[in-house]
């Protein structure tokens, strides 16, 4: 630097204060609903898609009277459905005709974005269901959900330090412009050494699932682009007001939307739990 002066980190500013301050509320009770299980666990992911939903449909239902309601009414009433095992076919068809049928009346309403309106209907089920059968149908249910948990969060807070000490070249200035190419491979390297350092903890293999915590940290920042997308779309800062330093639950929760159906298929495809592999 001129004059050999040496490098200053950046002081946090209020809305740092503001994240860490409303983290520090929010985890302990995620992670006390993952201990627990059942209802509680359920209980919040209900509460989660009826926020989630309710701030979609905010952003894509214009003109469209009721919009709010009915998305935010159907996701909730399906995410309910999930503590009762219902068959995954059944689900799905579930999903796919609300998905339909808010389409249809989206497009007789006359709303501006139709289909972006339907696709929350899936965007919001998809990930809660994910999240439902990873923790009441794994052998390490608990285990299996921290640490994803743990790696989306890594993500982001790698993410977000690394993008604002080191700037740099953006990543998609057209999408999010604070977002950095530095911003994301720390996001990748924070999220790989949490993802094995959990892994150990819990029994499960460092060497493979810190590989897997680093492919899933490139979801997750995907997640949050896509986000980014869609509020730019509609000329909005933020999803919401509900959390402060964060904006809405899609803001603070886009990074897990992807990765939990992700994980969930993963699983499947190999029948083992992650830590198994």
């Amino acid at each position: 630097m001129a004059g050999g002066e040496p490098y200053r980190f950046p002081r946090p500013g209020r809305s740092l204060v503001l994240r860490i301050a409303s983290a520090a509320v929010m985890l302990p009770v995620a992670i006390a609903a993952v201990a627990y299980g059942r209802p509680w666990f359920d209980g919040l992911l209900a509460l989660t898609a009826f926020l989630m939903a309710r701030e979609w449909a905010r952003m894509t239902g214009a003109g469209v009277k009721g919009a709010t309601y009915l998305l935010a009414g159907v996701s909730l009433l399906l995410v309910l459905s999930l503590p009762f095992e219902v068959d995954g076919r059944v689900l799905l068809a579930a999903i796919l005709g609300g998905t339909v049928l808010l389409y249809g009346l989206a497009r007789l309403s006359g709303a501006q974005t139709p289909k972006l309106l339907a696709f929350g209907l899936p965007a919001v089920v998809l990930p809660c269901a994910a999240f439902v059968w990873l923790r009441a149908n794994q052998e390490q249910g608990v285990e299996t959900v921290l640490w994803l948990m743990s790696v989306v969060w890594a993500t982001d807070t790698g993410a977000f330090f690394f993008g604002r000490t080191i700037g740099g070249p953006k990543l998609a200035p057209k999408l999010s412009p604070n977002k950095t190419w530095a911003g994301l491979l720390g996001g990748m390297l924070s999220a790989g050494l949490v993802g094995a350092g959990v892994a150990a903890a819990c029994g499960g293999s460092p060497y493979i699932l810190a590989p897997v915590a680093v492919v899933l940290a490139v979801v997750s920042q995907g997640g949050d682009l896509g986000e980014s997308a869609l509020k730019r779309r509609f000329g909005v800062k933020d999803s919401g007001k509900i959390i402060p330093g964060h904006g809405g639950v899609l803001d603070r929760v886009d990074g897990l939307m992807p990765v939990a159906p992700l994980l969930a298929l993963l699983i499947l495809v190999t029948g083992r739990s992650i830590m198994e592999w």
